[in-house]
């Protein structure tokens, strides 16, 4: 197994089966400092965000993907274990976007055929960042996964834990991108 590393503005590539360079994501919603606006933040545990979720793009998926994951986790959670925030497994390979807010309860905003796990906060939607009041700001790594099936075997109750099992078996390349959160 070759694995290849790109960093730079918090931006990881990494190739599972050779080179990915030209496979990466981003948010159009986050500016220079790679800081998640109030809006994408949540509501609940004393924030006061909208709890939207960020518009998310990806491009050069790589040809031999039948399907896409997307993941979002703060490892600086103080939970001995990070957290998991949003989980979009079964995303068709044609699908380059998710629009704004595509992470909110009900699944009606990722495309059809994907399916939203259960986040650490117990729903199958997105969480937004909320960091404890004083602790350093924390980072939120957001994980498109270029996937060998055309679908994992997950649906609205299962963990992030369980989905993270079933990518290390079947993730062919991965991009990732880092944004931080802090109040």
């Amino acid at each position: 197994m070759k694995i290849n590393r790109c960093m730079g503005a918090g931006l990881v590539v990494v190739g599972l089966m050779g080179p990915a360079w030209g496979f990466e994501i981003q948010s159009p919603a986050i500016g220079a400092d790679n800081t998640i606006p109030l809006k994408f933040t949540a509501n609940a545990f004393g924030c006061n965000g909208q709890n939207v979720s960020l518009p998310l793009a990806w491009k050069d998926v790589p040809a031999a993907a039948k399907s896409l994951t997307l993941t979002m986790y703060d490892p600086d959670a103080p939970t001995g274990s990070g957290f998991w925030h949003w989980m979009v497994a079964n995303i068709p390979v044609s699908t380059m976007t998710l629009a704004e807010n595509a992470g909110a309860e009900g699944n009606a905003g990722p495309p059809a055929g994907s399916v939203q796990a259960r986040n650490d906060a117990s729903t199958a939607a997105y969480f937004g960042p909320c960091p404890p009041t004083g602790d350093k700001p924390h980072r939120y790594i957001f994980t498109i996964h270029a996937v060998d099936v055309p679908k994992l075997d997950v649906g609205a109750g299962t963990s992030g834990a369980v989905v993270g099992f079933m990518l290390h078996f079947h993730t062919i390349a991965k991009a990732s991108v880092t944004y931080t959160y802090g109040r």
